[in-house]
């Protein structure tokens, strides 16, 4: 429970407690006067009177304490703290940016900051340079920073699954990480190419003489235009791209039947992705921060709750947040991102060690075109925990929710001509 809806709880309990007691005593004073003498039944009458007057002051004084105790517990004055994005405002986000726009962080007492992220922006340096309060970070790049020196924790795993594709025009007949031999592949650096690698390296090829790798933008216009075999893409996103592309043969957009993709969770080579990191000193020598940290972690999950059970409506709060990309995009987004969320197994947030184990493997012992893996040792015991998320899922057990999605079901999306 939070401290605005705890401080109402706790006051209206005090005033009822009070309440009832000089109700009980008012029923004792007159049963003890029965069978009285009109002198008596006088007395009565004024002692009635004095108890009626004691009765309302009593109750006054009882408001005065209710507001005295509102006043103590309730949160006057939010704390400001800020969130590192990834990248820019689109649906990927949208958990944190609903938190906002419903008010789950201000009733945490937290006043958010969202910082939008870019091309040159990386989230863990920024949160390891003090610069914000929070960052989300894809874990295998974080874990290369930490490793590097930044003294960071993953204290919430909100995305459970990875949502990285390598897509290609059926033409090209690549349907697994095997037929990339001899092939154009695309990959869009900063990190992001680690399940790339990954993928070759399960299909036995050598990135450097099997593969010619070459570095993409952020879009599918090397595909679209044919200049590359297959393109790196996330289900949310880019994959989005081209199916709201037209199809020059048929003037109609493209559709999932003209591709194929191969998906990197589902070969055994994805690795975790976004998730809440924090600042590792902080969290050992600041309670206030750690207390900061378990209320936003809490209130992010409210965010993303909400956005489960609210696609569309998420959905308009980013495109008012000042998405670039457009309305049926950011819808297409926002579902398929639940779908990296939802069913949580073992809760929203929670880190599973044996997904964890598997992005350290795979971080370990996959060599890039220099024959550098992304770690050269083993993260130790501070790069993450669930005691933040566990204790969030304490501040939200008194109201209900769902918090693993079982029953989760996405939603159709008809996506529009350039994602309008």
């Amino acid at each position: 429970m939070n401290k605005k809806r705890r401080s109402a709880f706790t006051a209206g309990v005090v005033a009822l407690a009070l309440i009832a007691a000089s109700c009980g005593s008012d029923d004792d004073s007159s049963s003890s006067t029965e069978g009285a003498t009109e002198d008596t039944a006088a007395t009565e009458d004024s002692t009635a009177t004095e108890d009626s007057t004691a009765t309302e002051d009593s109750t006054a004084s009882t408001d005065e304490m209710a507001e005295d105790e509102m006043a103590e517990t309730e949160c006057e004055s939010p704390e400001p703290v800020s969130l590192q994005l990834q990248w820019f405002t689109q649906a990927q986000f949208a958990g944190y940016f609903a938190a906002v726009d419903q008010g789950f962080y201000e009733e945490h007492c937290l006043d958010v900051t969202i910082v939008e992220g870019g091309v040159e922006i990386v989230p863990q340096t920024q949160l390891a340079n003090g610069d914000v309060d929070f960052a989300l970070a894809w874990v295998p790049k974080a874990l290369a920073s930490r490793e590097a020196g930044a003294n960071i924790t993953n204290i919430a795993q909100i995305f459970q699954r990875s949502g990285t594709l390598q897509v290609s025009f059926v033409d090209a007949g690549i349907t697994s990480p095997e037929d990339f031999a001899g092939k154009t592949i695309g990959n869009w650096g900063f990190g992001n190419e680690y399940e790339v690698f990954a993928g070759i390296g399960q299909a036995g090829l050598d990135p450097a003489t099997d593969v010619s790798l070459v570095g993409q933008q952020f879009d599918m216009v090397a595909l679209l235009e044919g200049d590359i075999d297959a393109a790196e893409a996330m289900t949310y996103n880019e994959y989005a791209q081209v199916l709201e592309a037209e199809n020059p043969d048929t003037g109609e957009l493209y559709q999932p039947s003209d591709f194929n993709v191969v998906n990197y969770e589902e070969i055994g080579v994805g690795m975790l992705q976004d998730g809440i990191w924090a600042s590792t000193d902080r969290l050992n020598d600041d309670p206030e921060y750690r207390d900061q940290s378990v209320r936003f972690v809490a209130a992010s999950m409210e965010g993303w709750v909400y956005c489960r059970e609210n696609v569309e409506s998420c959905r308009d709060i980013v495109v008012a947040a000042g998405s670039t990309l457009g309305a049926s995009h950011q819808l297409w987004q926002m579902n398929e991102v639940n779908k990296l969320i939802w069913p949580s197994e073992n809760g929203i947030g929670f880190i599973d060690q044996a997904a964890w184990d598997r992005t350290v493997e795979v971080s370990l012992n996959t060599p890039n075109l220099d024959g550098d893996t992304v770690l050269s040792v083993e993260p130790d015991a501070e790069a993450f925990t669930n005691d933040i998320v566990e204790e969030a899922w304490d501040l939200l057990a008194s109201m209900d929710f769902d918090l693993s999605g079982s029953s989760y079901t996405p939603i159709e999306v008809t996506l529009e001509p350039g994602g309008e």
